[in-house]
């Protein structure tokens, strides 16, 4: 359809886009607790398709941990009627995966606050049956939340339906205006907290779950720690600093997440400051890890690998790199040390995982776990090696 930009002018100006309760607010991670139910917007997140798999990494993560918004549904007709926990990660949640909108509404005591789009699709754009699934959920009074390039506040036939139901529209990654941006300044130098990097070998890696788990772990011992949002779903957990780096112009990137960890050491005077990777320093297609090691300045990398995963995601002419080879471009790139390696478990056995671990371990002669198979203790063991006065409230500065 032909678009009319005075229209979407006036649309915007009226519809408000829609913000997530301050997760300071919210407890922990995704539940069903009364506190949640009552301070957190419930919502349906439709990831037709994709759940479990890569390009469903967004309702991935939202499954396994959401502040902002209370999840009591999942859409994916492949996967209907299976309980989202005990798809994902073999461990039920409760959550049922229904296979439309409509049966997931019906199977609710009432209509959820949200609608929130799950999938992280490499075109960045709505297919025509998202299309039709975003403008039924409107006109049901759902408010929609939405983390693609393409932005449905933007969008004419979206934004007049929003408008006319009385509904919101976010998107994640709409940026604020150039004028408002912020370039690097070097404060971040001046950050007394520690800061480590997650970053991976690959794009959907896992990166933010292992982030998200360290976090966790950290506070759970007293340590308190931030973790900075780097990309949509990280900001659509609830992350209370972050930035959607990928949505910046290269310009401002280093200094918006310099300005997001300031903030974040201001506000909260954390003893650790966790940032969230995207991409890959090694893969052509992304530019969003050289920003996160310039902006944040890390004192220490934990890196993300897939050992199964031949090809880069969506690049079946791109092998993967060893972890070896992207240890040593972070480490000539920047002045951060990788303290560890951490495994995505995707397509192993047991067996495997474990083999895995001991085997990089002697390669790289750095700590290796899995955060998903194994304790979070062996996390915490992997930071206290290159920081061991760090669990005595003492900053350790050898790597």
């Amino acid at each position: 359809m032909d678009t009319d930009h005075t229209t979407i002018g006036i649309i915007q100006h009226a519809v408000e886009v829609a913000r997530a309760p301050p997760a300071e607010k919210l407890s922990g991670a995704q539940s069903n607790s009364p506190s949640q139910a009552i301070q957190a917007p419930s919502a349906i997140v439709y990831c037709e398709g994709n759940f479990a798999q890569i390009d469903g990494k967004t309702a991935n993560g939202l499954i396994r941990n959401s502040q902002a918004y209370r999840i009591v549904a999942v859409i994916d007709s492949h996967c209907d009627g299976g309980d989202s926990g005990m798809i994902l990660d073999g461990v039920v949640n409760n959550i049922q995966i229904y296979g439309d909108l409509e049966t997931a509404i019906t199977g609710q005591t009432f209509v959820p606050d949200t609608l929130i789009y799950g999938m992280a699709p490499s075109t960045g754009k709505l297919s025509q049956t998202d299309r039709d699934v975003v403008l039924d959920a409107i006109s049901r009074g759902m408010n929609i939340v939405c983390g693609l390039h393409e932005y449905l506040g933007e969008d004419a036939e979206i934004a007049a339906t929003a408008l006319s139901c009385g509904v919101t529209i976010r998107d994640i990654r709409k940026p604020k205006a150039s004028k408002n941006m912020r370039l690097f300044d070097g404060s971040v130098g001046d950050v007394p907290a520690l800061r480590i990097a997650v970053l991976g070998t690959d794009c959907a890696i896992g990166k933010r779950t292992t982030a998200t788990i360290l976090a966790s772990a950290l506070n759970t011992k007293g340590i308190k720690t931030v973790l900075i949002g780097t990309g949509q779903t990280g900001l659509m957990q609830g992350a209370k600093f972050g930035v959607a780096m990928d949505a910046v112009p290269p310009q401002f990137c280093c200094g918006e997440l310099e300005g997001a960890i300031v903030a974040a050491s201001d506000a909260e005077q954390p003893d650790v400051i966790l940032i969230e990777g995207q991409g890959a320093l090694s893969h052509p297609a992304f530019c969003t890890s050289a920003f996160i090691l310039r902006g944040s300045q890390p004192d220490a990398v934990i890196l993300q690998h897939a050992p199964k995963r031949v090809h880069r995601c969506d690049f079946p002419k791109m092998p993967m790199p060893e972890p070896a080879d992207e240890i040593a471009l972070i480490e000539t790139f920047s002045d951060a040390k990788v303290i560890g390696l951490t495994i995505n478990h995707e397509g192993m056995s047991e067996a495997e995982i474990g083999a895995t671990i001991t085997e990089q371990s002697h390669i790289l002669g750095l700590p290796v776990t899995d955060p998903l198979s194994r304790p979070a203790a062996t996390l915490l063991a992997l930071v206290a090696e290159a920081y061991p006065g760090l669990f005595e409230k003492k900053f350790a500065t050898a790597l």
